[in-house]
Protein backbone atom coordinates (compact mmCIF):
# COMPACT_ATOMS: atom_id res chain seq x y z
CA UNK A 1 0.00 0.00 0.00
CA UNK A 2 1.34 3.45 -0.88
CA UNK A 3 2.51 6.23 1.31
CA UNK A 4 1.89 9.53 -0.42
CA UNK A 5 4.02 12.90 0.30
CA UNK A 6 3.70 16.29 -1.22
CA UNK A 7 6.61 18.51 -1.12
CA UNK A 8 6.41 22.75 -1.88
CA UNK A 9 3.94 22.06 -3.95
CA UNK A 10 2.35 24.85 -6.33
CA UNK A 11 0.15 25.58 -8.98
CA UNK A 12 -0.37 28.52 -11.09
CA UNK A 13 -2.60 29.34 -14.42
CA UNK A 14 -1.32 32.26 -15.71
CA UNK A 15 -1.39 35.13 -12.88
CA UNK A 16 -3.80 32.72 -10.67
CA UNK A 17 -2.46 30.73 -8.38
CA UNK A 18 -4.74 28.14 -7.40
CA UNK A 19 -1.58 26.48 -5.13
CA UNK A 20 0.61 27.75 -3.13
CA UNK A 21 3.36 25.51 -1.37
CA UNK A 22 1.36 22.73 -0.15
CA UNK A 23 2.72 20.05 2.11
CA UNK A 24 1.06 16.81 3.41
CA UNK A 25 1.95 13.25 3.99
CA UNK A 26 -0.55 10.72 4.20
CA UNK A 27 -0.22 6.88 5.54
CA UNK A 28 -0.41 3.86 3.93
CA UNK A 29 -4.01 2.16 4.13
CA UNK A 30 -5.63 5.79 4.94
CA UNK A 31 -8.68 7.29 4.21
CA UNK A 32 -8.14 11.30 3.13
CA UNK A 33 -10.43 13.68 2.70
CA UNK A 34 -9.80 17.10 1.19
CA UNK A 35 -12.33 19.66 2.19
CA UNK A 36 -12.99 22.75 1.13
CA UNK A 37 -15.31 25.20 -0.54
CA UNK A 38 -15.43 25.53 -4.22
CA UNK A 39 -12.29 27.23 -6.27
CA UNK A 40 -9.90 26.35 -2.74
CA UNK A 41 -7.93 24.22 -4.89
CA UNK A 42 -8.99 20.86 -4.10
CA UNK A 43 -9.24 19.60 -7.59
CA UNK A 44 -6.39 20.97 -8.39
CA UNK A 45 -4.21 19.27 -6.06
CA UNK A 46 -6.42 15.19 -6.92
CA UNK A 47 -5.32 16.29 -10.67
CA UNK A 48 -1.48 16.65 -9.54
CA UNK A 49 -1.19 13.49 -7.29
CA UNK A 50 -3.05 11.98 -10.17
CA UNK A 51 -0.61 13.24 -12.86
CA UNK A 52 -3.55 14.54 -14.91
CA UNK A 53 -1.98 18.29 -14.36
CA UNK A 54 1.89 19.27 -13.22
CA UNK A 55 3.03 20.88 -10.09
CA UNK A 56 4.38 24.70 -11.07
CA UNK A 57 6.68 23.95 -8.53
CA UNK A 58 7.51 21.42 -5.54
CA UNK A 59 7.31 17.79 -5.69
CA UNK A 60 5.01 13.95 -5.49
CA UNK A 61 6.12 11.29 -3.93
CA UNK A 62 4.54 7.89 -3.43
CA UNK A 63 6.23 5.15 -1.76
CA UNK A 64 9.64 7.73 -1.51
CA UNK A 65 9.50 7.27 -5.21
CA UNK A 66 9.74 10.84 -6.93
CA UNK A 67 6.66 10.76 -9.44
CA UNK A 68 6.02 14.43 -10.10
CA UNK A 69 6.72 13.50 -14.26
CA UNK A 70 5.43 10.93 -14.14
CA UNK A 71 2.14 10.01 -16.46
CA UNK A 72 -1.19 9.41 -15.16
CA UNK A 73 -1.16 5.43 -17.20
CA UNK A 74 2.02 4.67 -15.12
CA UNK A 75 1.47 5.57 -11.25
CA UNK A 76 -0.85 2.79 -11.02
CA UNK A 77 -4.30 4.50 -9.50
CA UNK A 78 -7.70 3.87 -9.33
CA UNK A 79 -9.58 7.70 -10.46
CA UNK A 80 -13.25 8.27 -10.06
CA UNK A 81 -14.46 11.72 -11.51
CA UNK A 82 -16.71 14.26 -10.29
CA UNK A 83 -18.57 13.89 -13.74
CA UNK A 84 -19.50 10.20 -14.58
CA UNK A 85 -17.75 8.82 -17.06
CA UNK A 86 -17.95 5.69 -18.69
CA UNK A 87 -17.88 4.04 -21.99
CA UNK A 88 -21.44 4.68 -23.55
CA UNK A 89 -21.27 1.89 -26.25
CA UNK A 90 -19.89 -0.51 -23.72
CA UNK A 91 -22.26 -2.71 -20.98
CA UNK A 92 -21.23 -2.24 -16.83
CA UNK A 93 -19.03 -5.56 -16.93
CA UNK A 94 -17.20 -4.16 -20.38
CA UNK A 95 -16.69 -0.78 -18.50
CA UNK A 96 -15.69 -2.45 -15.25
CA UNK A 97 -13.28 -5.09 -17.19
CA UNK A 98 -11.79 -1.58 -19.21
CA UNK A 99 -8.55 -1.34 -17.53
CA UNK A 100 -7.19 -4.99 -17.10
CA UNK A 101 -8.04 -5.64 -20.98
CA UNK A 102 -5.58 -2.57 -21.70
CA UNK A 103 -3.02 -4.08 -19.18
CA UNK A 104 -2.83 -6.93 -21.22
CA UNK A 105 -4.82 -9.41 -19.23
CA UNK A 106 -6.13 -13.13 -20.35
CA UNK A 107 -9.84 -13.27 -20.61
CA UNK A 108 -9.85 -15.28 -17.75
CA UNK A 109 -8.10 -12.72 -15.57
CA UNK A 110 -10.68 -10.01 -16.63
CA UNK A 111 -13.45 -12.03 -16.27
CA UNK A 112 -12.87 -12.73 -12.27
CA UNK A 113 -11.60 -8.79 -11.78
CA UNK A 114 -14.08 -7.40 -13.43
CA UNK A 115 -16.78 -9.79 -11.55
CA UNK A 116 -15.06 -9.20 -8.28
CA UNK A 117 -15.49 -5.69 -8.57
CA UNK A 118 -19.15 -5.63 -9.91
CA UNK A 119 -19.91 -7.80 -6.72
CA UNK A 120 -17.99 -5.53 -4.44
CA UNK A 121 -19.85 -1.97 -5.63
CA UNK A 122 -22.98 -3.81 -6.06
CA UNK A 123 -23.73 -4.02 -9.89
CA UNK A 124 -23.75 -7.73 -10.73
CA UNK A 125 -27.07 -7.65 -11.20
CA UNK A 126 -26.73 -5.21 -14.27
CA UNK A 127 -23.42 -6.48 -15.73
CA UNK A 128 -25.37 -6.41 -18.92
CA UNK A 129 -26.81 -2.59 -19.03
CA UNK A 130 -25.42 0.03 -20.75
CA UNK A 131 -24.97 3.02 -18.80
CA UNK A 132 -28.25 5.18 -19.83
CA UNK A 133 -29.81 2.63 -18.54
CA UNK A 134 -28.81 2.46 -14.96
CA UNK A 135 -29.49 5.00 -12.16
CA UNK A 136 -27.14 7.57 -11.48
CA UNK A 137 -26.07 5.94 -8.50
CA UNK A 138 -25.32 2.58 -10.27
CA UNK A 139 -23.61 4.42 -12.85
CA UNK A 140 -21.47 5.89 -10.09
CA UNK A 141 -21.33 2.52 -8.57
CA UNK A 142 -20.09 0.98 -11.95
CA UNK A 143 -17.59 3.77 -12.58
CA UNK A 144 -15.75 2.85 -8.77
CA UNK A 145 -15.99 -0.71 -10.45
CA UNK A 146 -13.89 0.17 -13.15
CA UNK A 147 -11.40 1.84 -11.06
CA UNK A 148 -11.55 -1.06 -8.20
CA UNK A 149 -10.93 -3.97 -11.51
CA UNK A 150 -7.51 -2.00 -12.43
CA UNK A 151 -6.31 -3.20 -8.83
CA UNK A 152 -4.36 -0.17 -8.02
CA UNK A 153 -3.75 0.56 -4.18
CA UNK A 154 -4.33 4.00 -4.52
CA UNK A 155 -7.95 5.10 -5.26
CA UNK A 156 -8.70 8.65 -5.80
CA UNK A 157 -12.52 10.07 -5.74
CA UNK A 158 -12.87 13.62 -6.87
CA UNK A 159 -16.34 14.62 -6.02
CA UNK A 160 -17.81 11.23 -6.54
CA UNK A 161 -21.01 11.68 -4.86
CA UNK A 162 -21.91 15.41 -6.05
CA UNK A 163 -24.47 14.31 -8.83
CA UNK A 164 -26.40 11.90 -6.35
CA UNK A 165 -29.53 12.12 -4.59
CA UNK A 166 -28.97 13.14 -1.29
CA UNK A 167 -30.67 9.74 -0.10
CA UNK A 168 -28.46 7.71 -2.37
CA UNK A 169 -25.41 10.26 -1.47
CA UNK A 170 -25.56 9.13 2.17
CA UNK A 171 -25.84 5.39 1.30
CA UNK A 172 -22.71 5.44 -1.37
CA UNK A 173 -20.32 7.36 0.88
CA UNK A 174 -20.86 4.89 3.86
CA UNK A 175 -20.27 1.68 1.08
CA UNK A 176 -17.12 3.80 -0.14
CA UNK A 177 -15.58 3.87 3.36
CA UNK A 178 -16.30 -0.20 3.91
CA UNK A 179 -15.01 -0.81 0.14
CA UNK A 180 -11.73 0.91 1.16
CA UNK A 181 -11.49 -0.67 4.66
CA UNK A 182 -12.10 -3.71 3.37
CA UNK A 183 -9.43 -3.94 0.42
CA UNK A 184 -7.04 -2.14 2.39
CA UNK A 185 -6.94 1.05 -0.02
CA UNK A 186 -5.08 4.27 0.25
CA UNK A 187 -7.79 6.63 -0.69
CA UNK A 188 -8.05 10.38 -0.78
CA UNK A 189 -11.34 11.87 -1.57
CA UNK A 190 -12.46 15.49 -2.66
CA UNK A 191 -16.09 16.97 -1.54
CA UNK A 192 -17.18 20.67 -0.30
CA UNK A 193 -19.24 18.69 2.01
CA UNK A 194 -18.29 18.48 5.20
CA UNK A 195 -20.33 15.74 6.64
CA UNK A 196 -19.59 13.46 3.68
CA UNK A 197 -15.88 14.60 4.63
CA UNK A 198 -16.38 14.04 8.11
CA UNK A 199 -18.43 10.51 7.47
CA UNK A 200 -15.45 8.70 5.29
CA UNK A 201 -12.41 10.29 6.42
CA UNK A 202 -9.74 9.05 9.14
CA UNK A 203 -8.00 12.53 8.45
CA UNK A 204 -9.83 15.80 6.75
CA UNK A 205 -7.60 18.67 4.87
CA UNK A 206 -9.38 21.64 5.27
CA UNK A 207 -7.89 24.23 2.15
CA UNK A 208 -8.72 27.54 1.51
CA UNK A 209 -7.43 29.75 -0.82
CA UNK A 210 -5.01 27.37 -2.35
CA UNK A 211 -3.41 26.94 0.29
CA UNK A 212 -3.76 23.95 3.86
CA UNK A 213 -5.66 25.65 6.90
CA UNK A 214 -5.73 22.25 9.36
CA UNK A 215 -5.54 18.56 9.32
CA UNK A 216 -7.19 16.48 11.29
CA UNK A 217 -9.09 13.87 12.60
CA UNK A 218 -12.96 14.77 12.27
CA UNK A 219 -14.21 14.96 15.87
CA UNK A 220 -10.38 17.10 16.34
CA UNK A 221 -11.88 19.31 13.61
CA UNK A 222 -15.05 19.84 15.04
CA UNK A 223 -14.85 19.80 19.15
CA UNK A 224 -11.20 21.98 18.56
CA UNK A 225 -10.67 23.36 15.44
CA UNK A 226 -7.47 25.52 15.60
CA UNK A 227 -8.72 28.03 13.41
CA UNK A 228 -11.50 30.16 12.90
CA UNK A 229 -12.21 29.34 9.23
CA UNK A 230 -12.76 25.96 10.27
CA UNK A 231 -15.03 26.38 13.13
CA UNK A 232 -16.98 28.32 10.30
CA UNK A 233 -16.92 25.47 7.71
CA UNK A 234 -16.57 22.24 9.65
CA UNK A 235 -20.12 22.49 10.57
CA UNK A 236 -21.58 25.67 12.24
CA UNK A 237 -20.99 28.34 14.95
CA UNK A 238 -21.80 30.88 16.38
CA UNK A 239 -19.26 33.90 16.69
CA UNK A 240 -18.84 36.74 19.06
CA UNK A 241 -16.47 39.91 19.03
CA UNK A 242 -15.09 40.74 22.55
CA UNK A 243 -12.06 41.49 24.99
CA UNK A 244 -10.15 39.54 27.69
CA UNK A 245 -11.33 41.45 30.89
CA UNK A 246 -9.64 39.70 33.65
CA UNK A 247 -7.88 36.37 34.17
CA UNK A 248 -7.65 34.92 37.61
CA UNK A 249 -8.13 30.87 39.29
CA UNK A 250 -7.50 30.00 35.63
CA UNK A 251 -10.42 31.09 34.30
CA UNK A 252 -11.42 34.33 32.20
CA UNK A 253 -14.13 36.74 32.06
CA UNK A 254 -14.70 37.91 28.62
CA UNK A 255 -16.17 41.21 28.05
CA UNK A 256 -18.35 41.27 24.76
CA UNK A 257 -20.59 44.30 23.37
CA UNK A 258 -23.10 45.58 25.61
CA UNK A 259 -20.51 44.52 28.86
CA UNK A 260 -22.05 41.32 28.67
CA UNK A 261 -19.33 38.74 30.88
CA UNK A 262 -18.81 35.43 29.95
CA UNK A 263 -16.77 33.12 31.97
CA UNK A 264 -14.53 30.42 30.43
CA UNK A 265 -12.10 27.89 32.40
CA UNK A 266 -9.33 28.54 30.54
CA UNK A 267 -7.22 30.92 28.17
CA UNK A 268 -3.79 31.77 26.94
CA UNK A 269 -4.51 34.84 26.33
CA UNK A 270 -3.37 37.99 27.87
CA UNK A 271 -5.82 40.55 29.16
CA UNK A 272 -7.14 43.26 26.74
CA UNK A 273 -6.30 40.86 24.29
CA UNK A 274 -9.43 41.79 21.51
CA UNK A 275 -10.54 38.38 21.02
CA UNK A 276 -13.38 35.64 19.44
CA UNK A 277 -15.78 33.75 20.97
CA UNK A 278 -17.17 30.38 19.40
CA UNK A 279 -19.42 28.20 20.36
CA UNK A 280 -21.46 25.12 18.32
CA UNK A 281 -25.30 25.78 17.85
CA UNK A 282 -25.94 22.49 20.16
CA UNK A 283 -23.97 23.97 23.09
CA UNK A 284 -26.58 26.69 23.96
CA UNK A 285 -29.55 26.48 25.50
CA UNK A 286 -32.66 28.48 26.58
CA UNK A 287 -34.22 29.39 29.85
CA UNK A 288 -36.20 31.74 31.44
CA UNK A 289 -34.46 33.26 33.65
CA UNK A 290 -30.96 34.95 34.10
CA UNK A 291 -28.07 32.80 35.13
CA UNK A 292 -24.37 32.32 34.91
CA UNK A 293 -22.72 32.59 31.28
CA UNK A 294 -26.17 33.71 29.68
CA UNK A 295 -27.09 36.51 27.71
CA UNK A 296 -30.73 38.27 26.90
CA UNK A 297 -32.08 37.50 23.18
CA UNK A 298 -35.60 37.63 21.42
CA UNK A 299 -36.35 34.63 19.69
CA UNK A 300 -36.98 35.58 16.00
CA UNK A 301 -37.43 32.64 14.36
CA UNK A 302 -38.20 28.84 15.34
CA UNK A 303 -37.85 26.03 12.64
CA UNK A 304 -38.42 22.21 12.82
CA UNK A 305 -35.69 20.22 11.93
CA UNK A 306 -36.76 16.59 12.35
CA UNK A 307 -35.27 15.43 15.79
CA UNK A 308 -34.28 19.19 16.58
CA UNK A 309 -35.22 22.48 16.61
CA UNK A 310 -33.00 25.44 15.41
CA UNK A 311 -33.75 28.67 16.82
CA UNK A 312 -32.89 31.86 15.53
CA UNK A 313 -32.22 34.67 18.07
CA UNK A 314 -31.13 38.44 18.20
CA UNK A 315 -28.99 38.85 21.72
CA UNK A 316 -28.71 42.37 23.51
CA UNK A 317 -25.57 42.50 22.16
CA UNK A 318 -26.76 42.67 19.05
CA UNK A 319 -24.82 39.45 17.97
CA UNK A 320 -27.63 37.27 16.05
CA UNK A 321 -27.51 33.40 17.75
CA UNK A 322 -28.51 29.99 16.20
CA UNK A 323 -29.57 27.37 18.90
CA UNK A 324 -30.12 24.06 18.41
CA UNK A 325 -32.53 22.16 20.59
CA UNK A 326 -33.85 19.02 21.34
CA UNK A 327 -37.56 18.89 19.22
CA UNK A 328 -38.69 17.07 22.73
CA UNK A 329 -37.93 20.09 24.82
CA UNK A 330 -38.10 23.36 22.32
CA UNK A 331 -40.92 25.35 24.49
CA UNK A 332 -40.40 28.42 22.49
CA UNK A 333 -42.32 30.97 20.64
CA UNK A 334 -41.58 33.51 18.18
CA UNK A 335 -41.39 37.06 19.41
CA UNK A 336 -40.51 36.16 22.62
CA UNK A 337 -37.66 37.02 25.16
CA UNK A 338 -35.40 34.79 26.53
CA UNK A 339 -31.89 33.80 28.27
CA UNK A 340 -29.15 32.39 26.47
CA UNK A 341 -26.88 29.97 28.14
CA UNK A 342 -23.44 28.98 27.17
CA UNK A 343 -22.16 25.87 28.22
CA UNK A 344 -18.07 27.04 29.21
CA UNK A 345 -17.03 23.62 28.54
CA UNK A 346 -17.56 24.22 25.02
CA UNK A 347 -17.00 27.75 24.25
CA UNK A 348 -13.71 28.36 22.16
CA UNK A 349 -11.65 31.34 22.27
CA UNK A 350 -9.50 32.69 19.06
CA UNK A 351 -7.21 36.38 18.84
CA UNK A 352 -9.53 38.47 16.61
CA UNK A 353 -8.25 38.56 12.86
CA UNK A 354 -6.51 41.64 11.96
CA UNK A 355 -8.17 41.07 8.63
CA UNK A 356 -11.65 41.23 10.90
CA UNK A 357 -13.86 38.40 11.21
CA UNK A 358 -16.16 38.76 8.35
CA UNK A 359 -12.82 37.97 5.96
CA UNK A 360 -11.42 35.53 8.18
CA UNK A 361 -14.86 33.20 8.16
CA UNK A 362 -15.74 33.54 3.67
CA UNK A 363 -16.04 30.89 2.01
CA UNK A 364 -14.01 31.47 -1.02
Amino acid sequence: MPDIRLEGVSKRFGKIAALQKVDFEMRDGEYVAILGPSGCGKTTLIKIIAGIWPPTEGQVFIDNRDITGVPIEERDLGYVFQNIILFPHMTVKNNAGYSPRVKGLSEEQIEERSRKAMDLVGVLEQQGYLPSELSGGAQQKASLARALASKAKLLLLDEPLSALDARVKVELRYALRRLVKDLGLTAIHVTHDQEEAMSVADRVIVMRKGEIVEVGEPTHLYDAPRNLFTANFVGESNFLEGTVHSVEDAKARIELRGEQILTIPRTTLRVGQPVVLAIRPEHLSLQPEDGDNSIQARVEESRFMGFYTRCRLRAETGDELLVDLPTSDARVREGTDSFVCFNPDFILLYPRPTEGLGEALKLE
